[in-house]
């Protein structure tokens, strides 16, 4: 059964830098392009980052760009996000998903099309 594992949310000054870490079971990372969104309160969910399987492509929102990096170490199962220069609008819910399915060739940004979801980590930044 395939399991996502949010870790390394917390509270962080404005300005300030974050790591969050997401460590798969129940299955090969690798298979799998890799993605963060996160919720904010009131808000819908939003599109962070998204990294092909073997690390040659990312995509970012459009609020994180040049601020957040997205990688991965498929031989660890994990999937990393960086967040430097972090404002309060970044206070949310981080997510990260996995999709086994997605095409060679695409990076969806849209959340419905990934199949599987950690629980989430709380990332609060303070003013």
């Amino acid at each position: 059964q395939v399991q996502l594992v949010e870790s390394g949310g917390g509270w962080v000054q404005a300005g300030g830098s974050l790591a969050l870490s997401c460590a798969a079971s129940g299955h090969t990372l690798s298979n799998s392009v890799m993605a963060w969104f996160r919720r904010a309160p009131g808000k819908e969910r939003e599109f962070v980052a998204v990294i092909s399987r073997s690390s040659y492509y990312t995509v970012y929102g459009d609020s994180v760009k040049g601020r957040f990096t997205i990688s991965r170490d498929n031989a660890k199962n994990l999937v990393y996000l960086q967040m430097n220069s972090l404002k309060p609008e970044d206070t949310a819910i981080y997510f990260c998903a996995a999709d086994p399915t997605a095409h060679s060739m695409t990076l969806a940004t849209n959340p419905n099309e990934y199949i599987y979801w950690g629980q989430g980590t709380q990332v609060t930044v303070s003013s």
